[in-house]
């Protein structure tokens, strides 16, 4: 799996112009299934994310982890992840997961992060959503598994 994780103030999705998912202080999390992922990676990436840690400190220091704070995590299904760009000026997609896959351990990954104790709003799956977001900092991350 891929994330692009970025530390937020606050994020909302929306679709149709309808907000379907909202935090406060916590971390937007952009995932993308790969071809050869399983539920296993879901629940290794959950792990991994919400202990980095990436928020400060009494001493301003990057030393608190998102479950620390009693962060929240807006996660939101992002295929175009898995983009290769190597070749030519049209990305491709190939190595991304087959969609009902991907939807499987997309449900999985929120689930993990649930049963982690982080408050989880979602986006969509397969939707067009409109993502908006405070990034503080700016922290952003790339973690791939």
């Amino acid at each position: 799996m891929r994330a692009l994780i970025q530390r937020v103030s606050d994020a909302s999705v929306r679709v149709d112009g309808e907000v379907i998912g909202q935090i406060g202080p916590g971390l937007l999390i952009l995932i993308c299934a790969m071809e050869d992922d399983d539920p296993a990676v879901c629940t290794a990436l959950a792990t991994k994310i919400s202990k980095l840690r990436i928020f400060a400190d009494n001493a301003g220091k990057m030393n608190k982890s998102l479950l620390d704070i009693g962060g929240a995590a807006l996660v939101v299904s992002q295929f175009t992840l898995a983009a290769d760009t190597s070749r030519g000026n049209r990305p491709g997609f190939s190595t991304a997961a087959k969609p009902e896959t991907g939807r499987a351990l997309y449900e999985q990954f929120v689930a993990d992060m649930r049963d982690l104790g982080v408050a989880t709003e979602t986006g969509r799956f397969g939707a067009d959503m409109a993502v908006s977001l405070t990034n503080d900092g700016p922290v952003t991350i790339w973690v791939e598994l």
